[in-house]
């Protein structure tokens, strides 16, 4: 299967950027982190999405983390560059950069911090998508970022032919089915919040970019090559062991909780830049609790061991 025919399909993890101990970003132990993945059986990776620490990163470490990435697994996966920036002309140079290093398609988000009215928005999306050639994924995440790509933006955009995909985090998981019977096939729908995914992978996502997939990728990917299959028991069954850490990608501290999972799990570091700090005290220890859960009652573990 081709990279363009495989993009938009199955498990993306939302990749995390490792740190060194004086928060440096330590390349080689992030591609560890991407290999690892890639070698779990995902279908693509998100570089530099919220998990990757996007805005708490320099231009040209952003840059390097790509490049890093496309060293360690292009070719192998979809590699799709989160476009997170503080204003349009930023987002275009690195659209164009991330095109120049190799990766295969964006994720763009609304510029950062300033509220956008609808026309705004709709030109920001445009002019950031007439700078690449890249298949882009718009980022709906009205909770997060204080702006919903509206029916409104989605009907202007649809002469813009490389904006061919959203990722829906909206927590209402009606939006799906809205989209989907608004535009048919126009945009592909990627389930973009953790614990509403099997519901959006049941109402018609084609795929599902993921946080806690950093932490458990086996039991990730089971679950949608389960439904898949039709194996809509085994897919709810995986979907209630995960709970309630699905439930972390929701939450302010979904970045710091979801490196924790990744350090108990033998998979990173939970080590995070300011003004994000590490969990502490007992919210650590509640977070902790539930990977611990979670790993000693994984299904692919228990089904390794049947076998």
């Amino acid at each position: 299967m081709t990279i363009a025919k495989a993009l938009w399909k199955g498990v993306y993890p939302a990749a995390t950027t490792q740190f060194a101990a004086d928060l440096s970003i330590d390349y080689d132990a992030t591609q560890k982190v991407q290999t690892a993945l890639v070698d779990d059986g995902v279908n693509g990776l998100i570089l530099l999405g919220t998990c990757g620490e996007n805005n708490s990163l320099e231009a040209d470490e952003k840059r390097k983390v790509l490049a890093a990435g496309v060293e360690a697994v292009g070719g192998r996966v979809p590699l799709v560059a989160g476009v997170s920036e503080f204003t349009t002309a930023r987002a275009i140079d690195y659209a164009r950069d991330a095109e120049k290093l190799g990766v295969d398609a964006l994720m763009l988000l609304p510029a950062m911090v300033y509220v956008p009215t609808t026309n705004e928005l709709q030109a920001h999306f445009r002019a950031v998508a007439e700078a690449t050639s890249l298949p882009i994924m718009l980022y709906n995440n009205p909770p997060a970022y204080r702006v919903n790509v509206d029916f409104d933006t989605l009907d202007a955009l649809q002469d813009v032919p490389n904006i061919v995909a959203i990722k829906e985090s909206a927590p209402d998981t009606r939006r799906i089915t809205d989209v989907i019977n608004r535009f048919a096939d126009r945009y592909t729908v990627m389930a973009g919040l953790d614990d509403v995914a099997f519901e959006g992978l049941l109402l018609g996502a084609s795929g599902w970019v993921s946080g806690l997939t950093s932490a458990f990728p086996e039991e990730s990917v089971r679950l949608v090559a389960a439904l898949d299959e039709g194996r809509i028991e085994e897919a709810r069954d995986i979907y209630r062991w995960f709970m309630p850490l699905l439930h972390l990608d929701a939450e302010h501290d979904l970045v710091q909780s979801i490196k924790l999972a990744e350090q108990i799990m033998g998979r990173g570091s939970e080590r995070v830049r300011m003004p994000r700090l590490p969990l502490t005290g007992a919210r650590r220890a509640q977070v902790a609790a539930w990977v611990e859960q979670c790993a000693a009652t994984r299904p692919c573990l228990k089904a390794a061991v049947a076998a």
